[in-house]
């Protein structure tokens, strides 16, 4: 197997750890395969991929696409690394508004499966980061919705206290506000 998939204290977020084969050359590791996936309960189509990369203290999020084209999320950094985190805002889940975060890195090589249903962010902890993620679902911004950030009720500590941000993740509202559907 190539891979080694970690369930977290949510239910669906996984983190996966790929086999890595390295040599004088380099190294060599799967990002991603779809059997293996599948096998550790992971049973979506992925079908867009997006790319970002930003400087140190930017925080991107927290991000979601509602319904009917709510997409899953496999997040991995190729540059730098990442505090990243994944919001339960599944309505009626027991575990409704609970986070759970961790780092991604080019060196650790970690992926976190984020499925549909959760909001999801990161902030940059190094000089950059490049990150890459697959989607479940194509974009469709007349459905992107996000979570204000800081919400006091989340209480992520986010690893940056004034992050760089764009306008529009400083206006999203806290999860207090009520979820568009």
């Amino acid at each position: 197997m190539a891979f080694t998939f970690e369930p977290t204290d949510l239910p669906g977020v996984i983190v996966i750890s790929p086999q890595v084969y390295g040599d004088a050359r380099g190294f060599f590791m799967e990002t991603y395969k779809q059997s293996e996936f599948q096998a550790a309960g992971i049973e979506v189509a992925l079908v867009q991929e997006n790319q970002s990369r930003s400087t140190e203290g930017t925080l991107r999020g927290l991000h979601y696409q509602r319904e009917p084209r709510a997409q899953a999320k496999l997040v991995r950094v190729v540059y730098g690394a990442i505090y990243d985190v994944a919001v339960d805002i599944r309505h009626g889940s027991a575990t409704f508004g609970r986070w759970v975060a961790m780092t991604l890195s080019a060196e650790n090589r970690k992926s976190l499966y984020v499925p549909a249903g959760f909001a999801h962010g990161f902030c940059v902890t190094t000089d950059a980061a490049e990150v890459i993620y697959m989607t479940s679902d194509e974009y469709a911004p007349e459905l992107e919705h996000g979570i204000l950030w800081n919400d006091p009720a989340l209480a992520i500590p986010w690893p940056v206290a004034e992050p760089t941000l764009s306008l529009r993740d400083m206006a999203w509202p806290p999860l207090g506000a009520g979820l568009p559907r």
